[in-house]
C-alpha cells in the first residue's frame, strides 16, 4: 500500500479530486479506485476526478473522471479548477495552453481571486428536439425551457431523458433552463454522477448558447448563468448556427489538501 496526496478544489459548487500525476503513477485504468475516491460516504468525495499530466507542445494535459469512474468528456468547471491548481502548483503563470479529452484549451486567471476564463471549443451544430435543444460543448447536453425551476423535479426528470431509449447507450447531461434577470437560472442532472450538480460548466455554455440561438441573438454576447452553487458567465460570438470565441468564466477555489492510502 502506497500513500497518495491529493487535492480537493471546487467551481461553483462543482467540487472535484485532483492528482499531480506527472509521474505516472496513478492507476488510470481502475474504475473501482476512482468510483471509490469519488464516493463521498467511503472515499474523499467529489463530482469528479481529474489528473494532471506531462503533454509534450501543452503546460500539461487534463484527464477527467466522472464518478462512476469512467473517464469522461470535457468538463467546464474541472477545466477551471485544474487551471487554479496548476498555477498553485508553479506550473503556469497567469495564462495556460493545455489539453483536454476534447482537444486543446486556453485560460487566463484573472486579477480578481479565483476567476478564470476559459476558452471552450467552437459550436456549429444546434438541434431541436421537441421542445429541447441538443449540443455538444465539448459534452453532450440536452437543454429544456421550464417554469417554477426552484421546485421542479430536476433529479426525476433528468433521469427519464438520460435514461430514454434515445440517449440510455451514450448518457447526456440534461439541463433545465429559465430567464432570470438578463441571464438564466440553470439546474443540470449530469451523467457519470446520475444526480444533480450544484453546477455544470459546460452546461452553463449549452444553455447561453441554446438561448442565443433560439432568440436569433447575433454578435457578440454576454451571459450570466445563475446555478445553485454560484454565479457563471458566457462570452461568445454568434453567426446563424455557429458559435466561436466561447468563453467559460468563473470561480476556481482550493478547499483542502490530504493524503490517502491505496
Amino acid at each position: 500500500m502506497n500513500t497518495h496526496t491529493f487535492y480537493k478544489y471546487q467551481g461553483a459548487g462543482n467540487d472535484f479530486i485532483i492528482f499531480d500525476n506527472r509521474n505516472g503513477a496513478f492507476e488510470r485504468d481502475n474504475v473501482d479506485l476512482v468510483r471509490h475516491l469519488c464516493d463521498r460516504r467511503f472515499g474523499i468525495g467529489g463530482d469528479g476526478l481529474m489528473l494532471l499530466q506531462d503533454k509534450e507542445a501543452y503546460d500539461f494535459e487534463m484527464v477527467y473522471f466522472n464518478a462512476d469512474g469512467r473517464e469522461g468528456s470535457m468538463c467546464g468547471n474541472g477545466g477551471r479548477c485544474i487551471v487554479a491548481f496548476a498555477q498553485d502548483q508553479g506550473i503556469i503563470g497567469s495564462e495556460t495552453d493545455f489539453l483536454a479529452a476534447d482537444g486543446a484549451h486556453h485560460a487566463r486567471l484573472h486579477k480578481t481571486v479565483g476567476w478564470i476564463s476559459l476558452k471552450m471549443g467552437d459550436v456549429a451544430e444546434i438541434r431541436r428536439v421537441g421542445d429541447a435543444y441538443l449540443l455538444n460543448t465539448g459534452s453532450p447536453h440536452y437543454v429544456q425551457s421550464v417554469t417554477g425551476l426552484a421546485t421542479y423535479p430536476v433529479v426525476e426528470e433528468g433521469r427519464r431523458i438520460r435514461y430514454s431509449d434515445t440517449f440510455r447507450k451514450d448518457g447526456i447531461n440534461v439541463n433545465f433552463v429559465e430567464p432570470d434577470g438578463d441571464g438564466y437560472y440553470l439546474r443540470t442532472y449530469e451523467r457519470g454522477v446520475e444526480d444533480e450538480t450544484l453546477a455544470c460548466g459546460t452546461g452553463a455554455t449549452a444553455v447561453a448558447l441554446a438561448m442565443a440561438w433560439h432568440n436569433r441573438m447575433e454578435g457578440i454576447r454576454e451571459t450570466p448563468i445563475r446555478v445553485a452553487g454560484g454565479r457563471l458567465v458566457i462570452r461568445f460570438n454568434g453567426a446563424g448556427d455557429r458559435f466561436t470565441d466561447v468563453f467559460l468564466e468563473g470561480p476556481a477555489e482550493f478547499v483542502y489538501k490530504g493524503e490517502i492510502t491505496w
